[in-house]
């Protein structure tokens, strides 16, 4: 945790003292960390923040304004510390006034006397108005050490403008080497210069003679007309006439000086002028100043700026200052709706719209930008989800028009796959997301034809769980980023903007969590309409579905589709968002997976039937067919497909947690089972026109039976059925059993009744079809007894009963 900065302290200034506009450094402690960071000077309680040129956390150079006070403080105010105090002061000396007709052996030129106040062209410094070579020979700088002067010379000094000026010292460390010629021609050049001083009042008496002379002129002629009116003895009319005489004097005398009054009016006039323009020329060139920094994207510089005109023209009473001051506050309303356009714009980062919040609220821009900000990113990812589900629905019924073609095997060639991937895989894309990478194996071994091979339903939802982590992170960060206060500045933490704002993040909660459930709401009905749209209440079937179901996907598809959505919810929930908004999804991969487990279930019972098929009657040495080995493996391969399926990821429930969902499966088991044993039925009574009557009478025991069985291309009704009580005993001893185990293994409930029904039905069947071999080995045997039993028409009717 970083230390608190401490106020700035000023510990001296150099000079002291001096007139107004007089060139200061101050130096001290804290004085501030940037030249931004500056917000404050003040000297003798006047504000001199405008000269101010800040050079390090030590040093700031001014010039003294017109102060208030002879002496006085020097106050430093910054961002980071505060106001600060002075240990030093600095004394103000009134200049030296001089008439409109007194004599001034100085012309001040005034270009040099404006420039002087802004540093910002170099100017004459009043200083360098004196000789920097007095002597007038050439200088040559000594190697002398100057702590040996300064120990040879004790509080004196080289500067010929110091009152402690040191002859010695300056001869030493300018004219070491100097021959005794040049010191003599320097003599010479002192006198002269003293002479130019002593003849500077004769000079301005030699420049004025014809300002005397026209003054003489005048006088002599009020004395000539005073003493032509001499003669005059009446009272009266000598106190007219002297009147007279002064009005016209009078006149004489203002139309002698007027020009001069006016020109020096006219100097005032334009150096007041000059004095404000250049004084405050910041606020002047300001409104254009920051056009031309909002054309090139320096906000920063724009907000300092404001905010210094802000604290110094912010509640003048100046009609020039107000005039320029409202063009900035027009100015900176425009900046403020261009930052606010910049901020709802989508799409854009994370960091930009931190960026431009704190912008506005340094602005200090009406309303809360931030939520504004967020309600635009929420409306912009849902129009995201449904636009992606449009286009995707929209692409699928114009594929409608080529389902000939992607029916025909043709087309399914490996090299015709890789050539038909026009459009660049999500699923790739999806996989190499940072968030998505955990756990994420299922996808490294796909080739360049999955997209094409896949179901439009199943590419949508890659595509909707890809846009859905990709945007929603951002989404959360901006909103913790506005509960914390880190979107706003040290500026509107000292103002109580930030504290504001978190008040107002409190009040949202319930919104924002709103906006989540509803993003949430929309991911798992996009995906239920695309793949359950069966779980769709009335009336979301045309908002979130519109698809073209031609056929239910295979438990492929459907298992590909639960990774994908357990890998997005491993990544939502990276994010910290509170278990209640996903549970929602969840729920949806349950669904999804008990989905999976059905259908897989029903194609294989399918596959099973056409088990029928592949029976080559082939026996081994057992007396068994490779048929019962094939229905084992078929279920313990679709067992082993849905081993992702049935295994609970971390928040996930048992798939068998439903009672439906145990008695769906449990029957849909049982309904496998007896399709199998349908098979076996069918395959022992299948007819053949084949037969061959003369295996009929050879004995079952024979260990050549089956031998012989194998060597004939056809075979009896009495063979098959020995073949398929085979195949039932076997059934009956190892294969249930042993799928029994496996739906064990997989957490299958009710395996007991599975197998008791199956059992069952398995027993039914052997009898049955014993009966049947009994039938055929008795058929002989009875038509050839029974005509001789009927020979004598005997009736058991008729006969006694045996006793005894």
């Amino acid at each position: 945790m970083s230390r608190a900065r401490q106020p700035p302290l000023v510990t001296g200034i150099s000079p002291n003292e001096g007139i107004s506009w007089t060139k200061v450094t101050i130096r001290g402690e804290n004085l501030g960390t940037g030249p931004t960071d500056l917000i404050g000077l003040t000297i003798c309680g006047h504000n001199c923040l405008l000269t101010a040129e800040w050079m390090s956390a030590s040093k700031i150079v001014c010039r003294v304004g017109q102060a208030k006070n002879d002496k006085g403080d020097i106050i430093v105010t910054t961002k980071s510390g505060g106001k600060g105090t002075s240990t030093v002061s600095f004394k103000l000396l009134k200049p030296e006034k001089i008439g409109i007709l007194d004599q001034s052996a100085v012309w001040v030129d005034e270009m040099n006397y404006y420039d002087m106040r802004t540093d910002k062209n170099k100017g004459i410094p009043p200083l360098s108005l004196r000789p920097a070579n007095p002597l007038g020979i050439e200088i040559d700088k000594s190697r002398f050490p100057q702590k040996d002067l300064e120990a040879l010379f004790p509080g004196m000094s080289a500067d010929f403008t110091s009152e402690n000026f040191s002859a010695a010292w300056y001869l030493i460390e300018n004219h070491s080497t100097t021959s005794f010629d040049q010191l003599k021609t320097a003599v010479v050049n002192l006198k002269k210069q003293a002479n130019k001083k002593n003849e500077g009042s004769l000079a301005y008496v030699k420049g004025g003679l014809s300002t005397f002379f026209e003054a003489q002129d005048a006088l002599s002629a009020i004395h000539q007309k005073l003493e032509a009116d001499g003669t005059e003895k009446v009272e009266g009319s000598m106190t007219q006439k002297l009147e007279n005489v002064l009005n016209r004097a009078s006149n004489t005398a203002d139309t002698l000086f007027q020009e001069v009054l006016g020109r020096k009016d006219k100097a005032d006039s334009t150096r007041n002028a000059l004095n404000v323009l250049q004084r405050f020329k910041f606020l002047f060139n300001l409104p254009l100043n920051i056009e031309r920094n909002i054309q090139k994207g320096d906000y920063d510089v724009v907000i300092n700026d404001y905010e210094k005109a802000k604290s110094l023209f912010g509640k003048t009473e100046v009609q020039v200052f107000k005039k320029y001051y409202a063009e900035v506050e027009t100015r900176i309303e425009a900046l403020r709706e261009l930052l606010l356009d910049k901020l709802l714009e989508t799409p854009s980062t994370l960091h930009d719209q931190k960026r431009y919040i704190r912008y506005l609220s340094d602005l200090h821009a009406p309303g809360d930008p931030a939520w504004q900000c967020i309600v635009a990113q929420h409306q912009w990812i849902l129009q995201l989800m449904h636009n992606c589900k449009e286009s995707y629905v929209k692409e699928q019924k114009g594929k409608d028009i080529l389902y000939v073609y992607i029916c025909n095997p043709l087309l399914h060639s490996p090299m015709l796959d890789l050539d038909s991937d026009v459009r660049p895989s999500s699923i790739g894309h999806l996989s190499q997301t940072a968030s998505l990478k955990r756990g994420s194996s299922f996808q490294s071994g796909r080739d360049d034809a999955w997209r094409y091979k896949a179901p439009q339903q199943v590419v949508f939802v890659e595509k909707l769980t890809k846009l859905v982590v990709s945007q929603l992170p951002n989404f959360w960060k901006l909103w913790i980023s506005y509960v914390n206060g880190s979107l706003f500045s040290e500026t509107a933490e000292k103002s109580g903007q930030m504290e504001r704002s978190k008040k107002n993040a409190r009040q949202r909660q319930n919104d924002f969590k709103k906006m989540i459930q509803e993003v949430m709401h929309s991911l798992v009905k996009l995906i239920r309409g695309a793949l359950l749209p069966f779980s769709l209440r009335e009336g979301e079937s045309r908002q979130y579905g519109g698809w073209e179901m031609k056929s239910e996907l295979s438990s492929q598809w459907l298992t590909q589709v639960i990774q994908t959505v357990r890998l997005s919810s491993e990544s939502l929930t990276a994010l910290e968002i509170p278990n209640d908004m996903l549970q929602i999804i969840q729920d949806l991969i349950l669904d999804l997976r008990v989905r999976c487990i059905i259908v897989t279930l029903q194609h294989t019972a399918e596959d099973i039937k056409r088990l029928a098929e592949k029976e080559d009657w082939v026996v081994d040495n057992e007396g068994l067919t490779s048929l019962p080995s094939q229905f084992e493996q078929c279920i313990i391969h679709s067992l082993q497909s849905l081993k992702i399926v049935l295994d609970c990821k971390p928040g996930e429930a048992s798939v068998f947690q439903q009672q439906k969902t145990q008695e769906d499966v449990c029957q849909l088991s049982i309904g496998i089972v007896q399709v199998f044993i349908d098979c076996l039925e069918q395959l022992s009574t299948k007819p053949d026109g084949d037969i061959d009557t003369a295996h009929l009478s050879v004995d079952v025991s024979s260990p050549d039976l089956f031998g012989s069985i194998q060597e004939e291309t056809s075979l009896s009704s009495e063979q098959r059925l020995l073949i398929t009580l085979s195949n039932c005993r076997y059934l009956e001893r190892h294969t249930f059993l042993n799928i029994a185990e496996h739906f064990e293994k997989h957490g299958f409930q009710g395996v007991e009744k599975i197998t008791q029904v199956s059992m069952e039905s398995l027993k039914e069947l052997d009898q049955r079809l014993f009966e049947m071999y009994i039938e055929f080995k008795a058929d002989p045997i009875v038509g050839s007894l029974e005509p001789g039993i009927y020979a004598g028409y005997f009736d058991w009717k008729d006969c006694l009963v045996p006793a005894g």
